[in-house]
């Protein structure tokens, strides 16, 4: 029996709303690689001796810093230890009041997928950013971000400052293992980018459309962009944040990244959202351990 107008459009209607209803059960598995770290491996690794001599950054010599084990031949295992810790963690999630932070951060994603199709037919549509966007385009971000541990690894070894050569290390491990988990989430909620929808299209319906080759982490959400910098603003910020100044630096430097993710329609706010908690919480919690 053939379907009326109004039965097939109500039809479509619960079909849409079903998928939108999706990215909450996603959230789960985003958010415990947020929360869970705060209690896994944290205490394992003793603080490390003095802190390096000849900082650039003027660091206090009589200061003991923590200072993760970490080389060229221990990144792969320490990757492998951070997979293990970061996947693991839903296990946890009822432990140590660990749902209490994970319940406040999908409240605010919640909040933001709601406000989604508005802010991103904002900025699809807008001409208003479009100076800033031409300054950071997206190969000016992703070459920003390559460029940041690239150089702070070379400015270690020509001062042969070897807490500058860990911090470039530990920032490339929190990519690696920030990067293997946006690109597992982008495969699994294939998320339309809001500059794939038509000025006035349906930008509620963007989970599951994305036509992008599996294994590539092609979706929207998260971002990587952001997911990425964000760890590396941590790892940074951390590392020498007896210096006021460089907490603000990186962090601020990051905020702007996030923002030309949505200026440039290449990602909705919650996607952006996501990648910075999710950036901050691998970089703290599962690569530096504090």
């Amino acid at each position: 029996m053939p379907l009326s107008v109004s039965t097939a459009d109500s039809l479509q209607a619960r079909i849409v709303a079903g998928k939108s209803l999706c990215a909450p059960i996603l959230l789960a598995l985003v958010f415990s690689a947020y929360i869970g770290a705060q209690t896994a491996d944290s205490g394992r690794f003793p603080p490390a001796g003095a802190p390096d001599a000849q900082s650039p950054f003027g660091e206090p010599q009589s200061l003991p810093d923590y200072d993760r084990p970490v080389s060229w031949k221990l990144l792969a295992p320490n990757i492998l230890s951070d997979q293990k810790a970061i996947w693991l963690f839903p296990t946890k999630l009822a432990k140590d009041h660990n749902w209490i932070p994970a319940l406040s951060i999908a409240g605010v994603t919640a909040g933001l997928l709601a406000l989604d199709p508005y802010e991103g037919r904002y900025f699809h549509t807008t001409p208003t950013f479009q100076g800033f966007n031409r300054v950071f385009s997206n190969n000016t971000t992703v070459l920003g971000t390559i460029a940041a541990p690239v150089s702070l690894y070379i400015a270690g070894l020509a001062r042969r400052d070897t807490k500058m050569q860990h911090t470039a290390l530990l920032a490339g491990e929190a990519v690696a293992d920030a990067e293997i988990v946006t690109t597992v989430l982008k495969d699994i909620d294939r998320r339309a980018r809001p500059v794939t929808f038509a000025p006035r299209g349906n930008y509620w319906d963007s989970w599951f459309d994305d036509k992008g080759t599996t294994l590539r982490g092609s979706g929207s959400f998260p971002s990587g962009h952001v997911i990425a910098v964000f760890a590396i603003a941590t790892v940074i910020a951390h590392r020498y944040r007896r210096h006021r100044w460089a907490p603000y630096a990186a962090y601020g430097l990051a905020t702007v990244v996030g923002f030309s993710r949505l200026s440039l329609s290449a990602h909705f706010s919650s996607d952006v959202f996501v990648g910075a908690a999710l950036g901050y919480s691998i970089s703290r919690f599962a690569v530096l351990r504090y």
